[in-house]
């Protein structure tokens, strides 16, 4: 019996994709998909009887009865002022709350079968996938950075994934993996490109919908470089309301690091998208022909280069979402905020301090909302502390 599944859409020229044919991106604008799917209302009053997981939330879930979960979603919501809550995501199986969607590219490339999996990443996101996939029985190659951190490569390659190291940023990593993607066969697990990866996260919003009695706070605070969480966010936020499940629209609150903030300077500039930019034929072949394999525990690549942020996980120079992350954050009423690296070092002891250890990108949305007082808002702690330990002096 042939299985189908939701169509992928291109959101700016309306070109679609069967998921079965791999196609990462759209061919003719070579831009992310988006996905052709309705959901259903969820019932509040039914949620208590169901699996406790981010699975509860079938109607406004692509896929069902997923055989690759490890229990993913369900994390604590924990008041830190009278008027900021923390979701504590790093309370994940791989530590990180991209699990959220990397099960959902997982279960999807299980079902379809591919002869291999690549995902690119600056860490959290090739740790889910590598591990989702080591799940799903699927071999899996993860490339990252040169400068990734060592403790989350370790994670990678500890799920039995092939990890490639690239040198240079995040950047030429991802067209390296995007060249390798384009071999047949191949099932790209990108968190920016395939939408059923921001379908997984949105469910971060559909827990802040349940554990607050049916309502959202005002304002929903989440880092961003590729701008997986936001756009997910966004997602469940469309979706509540437009099912009559909430009154009002929370503001969506954008937050960068100040040494790598491309999205925030092109919004309080009143633009609808990032300045245009092309990568040569030399920068992609360079990336990939110099990438350096290191295929098992033993074997490892010094990193030469030096993250220009702490905040490593969203240090995005480019991201392919760029003009669908800042209408977003526009269309919600929010703002971009940025953070300085003191600020992200202050927070991650401020938090310690408190009994959370949570890794210097997860605490950037903390960093710049932490004293507030005028509305309610909840910030995700994205990621453990143990991935990268204590940020350094400056």
């Amino acid at each position: 019996m042939t299985t189908t599944y939701p169509a992928y859409l291109c959101p700016v020229d309306g070109t679609r994709s069967p998921v079965d044919s791999y196609a990462w991106c759209c061919p003719v604008c070579r831009g992310p998909w988006d996905l052709a799917f309705d959901t259903s209302p969820v019932a509040l009053r039914s949620l208590p009887q169901r699996v406790n997981s981010l699975w509860r939330y079938e109607e406004a879930l692509p896929l069902s009865a997923p055989v690759t979960s490890l229990g993913e979603g369900r994390t604590p919501l924990v008041a830190l002022t009278p008027s900021v809550s923390a979701k504590l995501d790093f309370l994940m199986p791989t530590l990180s709350f991209k699990d959220r969607g990397a099960v959902m590219l997982a279960e999807l490339a299980r079902r379809l079968g591919p002869e291999r999996v690549i995902a690119d990443s600056s860490g959290n996101a090739g740790t889910a996938v590598a591990a989702y996939c080591a799940r799903a029985g699927l071999p899996c190659t993860v490339y990252v950075p040169e400068a990734t951190s060592p403790k989350k490569t370790e994670q990678i390659r500890a799920h039995g994934a092939r990890l490639v190291r690239v040198p240079g940023d995040r950047e030429a990593t991802a067209l390296a993996a995007r060249t390798a993607a384009d071999e047949p066969g191949t099932f790209y697990a990108s968190h920016v490109h395939n939408p059923y990866f921001l379908h997984g996260t949105k469910t971060y919003v559909y827990e802040l919908w349940e554990d607050l009695g049916g309502r959202l706070p005002e304002a929903i605070v989440v880092p961003v470089g590729n701008g997986t969480l936001l756009l997910g966010a966004a997602l469940a936020v469309a979706e509540l309301y437009g099912h009559g499940l909430i009154a009002e629209r929370p503001a969506l609150i954008a937050v960068q690091a100040e040494a790598v903030s491309p999205l925030a300077t092109a919004f309080h500039a009143g633009a609808d998208d990032l300045p245009s930019a092309s990568a040569t034929a030399d920068a992609r072949n360079a990336a990939t022909a110099t990438a350096t394999v290191t295929a098992g525990p033993g074997n490892t690549t010094a990193a030469s280069a030096t993250a220009t942020t702490l905040a490593e996980g969203i240090a995005i120079p480019r991201p392919p979402r760029a003009r669908q992350i800042l209408r977003a954050v526009r269309e919600s009423g929010g703002t971009f905020l940025t953070v300085t690296e003191d600020q992200l070092r202050a927070a991650q002891l401020d938090l310690a301090a408190r009994g959370l250890f949570v890794e210097s990108t997860g605490v950037a949305c903390w960093a710049a909302v932490g004293s507030w007082t005028d509305r309610s808002a909840v910030v995700p702690l994205c990621g453990a502390g143990a991935k990268t330990g204590l940020a350094p002096s400056a």
